[in-house]
């Protein structure tokens, strides 16, 4: 799917960006009567539910594959009050910020490829089950003060062959949602073989990854 689908309502028009779709399907089995698959014609349906209904559905998108626009501008989604990457078990990394990845600032919300095996990096396309990649969700915690500001723009940057360079106030949090780190600036593998995920270890360059990125 090569371009983000528009499917205007009354209130509320919902945007379906199928690149960035891990098939989490909260939308599916959320809100069945709004979200159809395989059906002729349109499959997302704004109108069939409140809108605060389907709005609360959408935020619940982790890969922000699904976002929307109000028609009343005060209903749109706002960046939440703390920065945070969610470290899940043999999984991505699911990203909540007001987020710049590489020049996207689309979406809120993401998930990022830590497998090293999605052909939509650094977004996960769900290669990581094919893969079978296997990485804790529950990281150790290491020490860190709590940050003076907990919010803002998050940069995230794919280097090229190399991490994601993140840039701005984050809390790294395992699957679980125990904090493992705060801190302003972080280098998270991409490439699946780091020896201390979610970090970069510089594993990348032993094991000849490649990915498209800055340099």
């Amino acid at each position: 799917m090569a371009e983000v689908e528009e499917y205007p309502g009354t209130r509320l028009t919902v945007r379906n960006d199928g690149r960035r779709c891990i098939h989490s399907r909260y939308c599916v089995l959320g809100l069945p009567d709004v979200f159809v698959p395989n059906v002729d014609g349109p499959w997302i349906r704004p109108d069939a539910e409140a809108c605060e209904t389907v709005i609360a559905a959408i935020s619940q998108c982790p890969s922000g594959a699904l976002s929307y626009r109000a028609a009343d501008p005060a209903a749109n989604e706002k960046p939440p009050g703390v920065n945070t990457i969610r470290v899940w078990q043999d999984g991505p990394l699911a990203v909540h910020a007001e987020l710049n990845i590489g020049g996207d600032t689309m979406s809120y919300r993401a998930t990022l490829c830590r497998c090293g095996k999605s052909f939509h990096k650094p977004y996960c396309d769900g290669m990581h089950r094919k893969a079978r990649f296997t990485a804790t969700g529950e990281p150790t915690p290491q020490k860190s003060e709590p940050l003076a500001v907990r919010t803002g723009p998050l940069n995230v940057t794919p280097t090229l062959n190399g991490p994601l360079h993140v840039e701005g106030a984050l809390e790294i949090c395992s699957a679980s949602g125990q904090t493992i780190t705060r801190t302003t600036e972080t280098w998270l593998c991409r490439c699946g073989h780091s020896k201390d995920k979610p970090f970069c270890d510089g594993s990348h360059e032993a094991a000849g990854f490649t990915a498209d990125g800055e340099a």
